[in-house]
Order: structure tokens, then C-alpha cells, then sequence
């Protein structure tokens, strides 16, 4: 299989810290979560996010750097802290308190680094709750030209509807999971017509519905609709970054151009697998190895 696009995927959005009751500090923000993945997985991504000038903010650029993530795209900021969550678990669920008025809410147009044309962009809506990321987004929606996957990112109180219409707009891809879908769409009682309702109103190509254990949803052109067998989880430590997880794979499967049928056995497979860490991701190589291997060989 060959790459399909000009450029590596860039990816754009909140770099933080995830704090669970327990007093561990996990690196994380979906965008982050999503980069590293793709980075054990052999698709070297382009991230693009603001830090503080503080310790945390040293401490993203260092682990960048010790995973070989290219930190180009990091920009520094004097005025505002780095990204920081309060995480609780509730019935096996995740619960975000997410601090306002970080670094990543200033990414800047002016200090976005030069990226290739063509290459796929993935992006969430957390980190453009407010300008200027936004515009920054935007600059690089034109530069890149290339296929946009969004993960819609419904955070209390940090969304609206315009902003999410908009976004979903300008996708070509959209992945969100099954209660966001359920926020989006509250009108239509079932899942298969919430998804149908949303492709109708945006201008994206298709949608992808992550549905925890039991699975996934694909509604695409041409009136594809998959909807594979869900995967087990062998074991459930937490679910942070289960969906970064999934979109890692999607991300993984375009460029690759994988068939969608390969790209949610293998995304869901791959998500099953993180729910097992605590926190969205390992600095345990053998753990993507493993994937790397079966997929190779299968």
C-alpha cells in the first residue's frame, strides 16, 4: 500500500495534562493523543498546538522529542499556562473539567510552520472555543488543500452549534461518538437516523459514529453503510483516548488507503487495546509493534 497524500497528516489542536483523582498527570488532548499514536505507527504527523513558557510546557516539547514527534508546529506562549483537565470516571465513562484560557487557545497564523500540500488534517473543535486558533485553523485548511477529518469534541460549556455546523462544513470526514451524535441530532429517535439527519445537513462526505463496546457506525457516499462486529476490550483500565485511538487508525487507513471495512476492524481492535492503559498513551513500543506486526501479516 502507498500513501495516497502529498504531505504528512498535520494535526491541530489542544496539547494538556490529564489529572486523575489519584494525583497522576498524564500527557494527553486529543490532538496530542492522536500524533503520538501515529508516530508508533509509522505515519510521522506534523502537530500543531501552543504551550506555556512553563514546566508543563517543557515537559510536552521533552516527550515530543524522546518519541521523535517533530516539534515545529509547537508554538511557545508567554502569557497563558499549558492545557490542564481535571479527569474523573464515572460508571466507566470519563468526566472533563477542562481550565479556560490556555496556550492552545492562541495557536497564532503568523507562527503556523510550513506544511506540505495535500496532506490529510485533523483537527477537533476543543482548542477553537475561541480566536485565534480559529483563523489559524482556517490558514491552514487553505495551505494543506487537502481531506479533513474533524472529531467533533462536545465539552461542556465549551461548544455551540454554529460552531460545530461550520466545522462539519469544511470536513470531509466527520467522527464523533454515539451521545454527541445524540446531542447533535436530539429529534430522531434511533441511531441509523441521527446519522442519515447529519450527513443531510453538512457538507461532509461521510460520518463515523464510535459506539464504545458495541462498535462503530460508518454512513458514507454512495450509500455506504458499514456497521462491523464490535471487539472485546480484553481488559478496561480506563477510556480516555479510546476515540483519539480510533481516529488514529481512521487517520492511518486514508493515507494508506485502506478499505473501510479493514480501516473500523482494525481502528476498533486498536481502541479495545488502549482502554487497557491508564491514560490515552504508552511509551511502550512492543505495544504498537504488536499491531504493526498483524497488520503486516494479515
Amino acid at each position: 500500500m502507498t500513501d495516497t497524500t502529498a504531505g504528512p497528516p498535520v494535526i491541530f489542536g489542544e496539547v494538556l495534562f490529564d489529572s486523575f483523582p489519584d494525583g497522576e498527570v498524564v500527557l494527553g488532548g486529543a490532538p496530542f493523543n492522536v500524533a503520538w499514536n501515529l508516530q508508533a505507527l509509522g505515519l510521522p504527523p506534523v502537530l500543531i498546538s501552543r504551550v506555556g513558557e512553563d514546566e508543563l510546557g517543557e515537559r510536552i516539547l521533552a516527550a515530543m522529542a524522546d518519541w521523535g514527534l517533530d516539534r515545529a508546529g509547537i508554538q511557545r506562549d508567554p502569557r497563558h499556562a499549558t492545557g490542564t483537565v481535571a479527569v474523573t470516571v464515572r460508571d466507566g465513562e470519563p468526566d472533563f473539567e477542562i481550565a479556560a484560557d490556555r496556550a492552545y487557545d492562541y495557536i497564532s497564523l503568523e507562527e503556523l510552520p510550513h506544511a506540505a500540500s495535500g496532506g490529510l488534517l485533523y483537527h477537533g473543535s476543543l482548542a477553537l472555543r475561541t480566536e485565534p486558533s480559529p483563523s489559524a485553523l482556517d490558514g491552514l485548511r487553505e495551505v494543506t488543500g487537502g481531506p479533513v477529518l474533524m472529531d467533533v469534541n462536545l465539552r461542556d460549556p465549551w461548544w455551540n452549534r454554529v460552531l460545530i455546523a461550520g466545522l462539519m462544513d469544511e470536513a470531509t470526514w466527520v467522527k464523533l461518538n454515539e451521545s454527541e451524535l445524540a446531542a447533535l441530532v436530539p429529534a430522531e429517535p434511533d441511531l441509523k437516523r441521527r446519522a442519515d439527519r447529519l450527513l443531510e445537513q453538512g457538507g461532509m462526505e461521510g460520518l463515523v459514529v464510535t459506539r464504545g463496546a458495541a462498535g462503530s457506525l460508518v454512513r458514507g457516499p454512495d450509500g455506504l453503510v458499514l456497521e462491523p462486529e464490535p471487539v472485546a476490550a480484553p481488559k478496561v483500565v480506563d477510556t480516555v483516548g479510546a476515540g483519539d485511538a480510533f481516529s488514529s487508525v481512521v487517520i492511518l487507513g486514508l493515507v494508506r488507503d485502506w478499505p473501510w471495512p479493514l480501516i473500523l476492524t482494525r481502528a476498533q481492535a486498536f481502541a479495545a487495546a488502549v482502554v487497557g492503559l491508564r491514560g490515552a498513551t504508552t511509551r511502550n513500543r512492543s505495544f504498537y509493534e504488536h499491531f504493526l506486526d498483524n497488520w503486516e501479516h494479515s
